[in-house]
């Protein structure tokens, strides 16, 4: 499969994912208490509404619902942990071909500029130089000029009274 087609069958798959979506970074915070309750609790709140029909409609919600939404989450979770080692591997792949890449462009840099010691390969001089120019490496960045501190005046000295 190519990139685009498995970025549409991506897309495809997020459409049945229930809940998607990206959250902001103040919403996320605000549910993250109540989501990281420990799961005794979660076990022990299900027994309880089971146990109360006036807990039960006071929650809006019953046992066997809090205990199916219990069982979501652990099978939810399972996609999350191999949704996230895939994307170590695509991240991982993407690094590697960066590497195949800049590895060689350093290379013909390094042979061009051997070739074109030889007047046979004058013709490479253009792209030598036009190699140089994008190099990132082995400039030094200038220096960000720092303001000045400024000085706070010399506290008065005592008056004699």
């Amino acid at each position: 499969m190519t990139p685009e087609e498995i970025v549409a069958q991506l897309r495809i798959l997020r459409q049945h994912i229930p809940d998607f979506g990206p959250l902001e970074v103040s919403d996320a915070a605000s549910l993250r208490r109540a989501a990281t309750v420990h799961d005794d609790l979660i076990q022990a709140s299900a027994n309880t509404v089971g146990a109360s029909a006036h807990v039960t409609h006071a929650l809006g919600r019953d046992a066997d619902s809090l205990r199916n939404e219990r069982i979501d989450v652990s099978r939810w979770s399972a996609v999350e942990d191999e949704l996230q080692a895939m994307h170590k591997g695509v991240a991982s792949a993407n690094l590697t071909r960066r590497h195949r890449l800049g590895l060689a462009a350093l290379q013909t840099y390094m042979i061009t500029r051997q070739l074109v010691r030889q007047r046979e390969h004058a013709n490479l001089l253009p792209h030598v130089e036009a190699m140089r120019r994008a190099a990132k490496f082995g400039r030094k960045r200038p220096k960000t000029a720092e303001p000045p501190e400024q000085k706070l005046p010399a506290p008065a000295p005592p008056s004699s009274s």
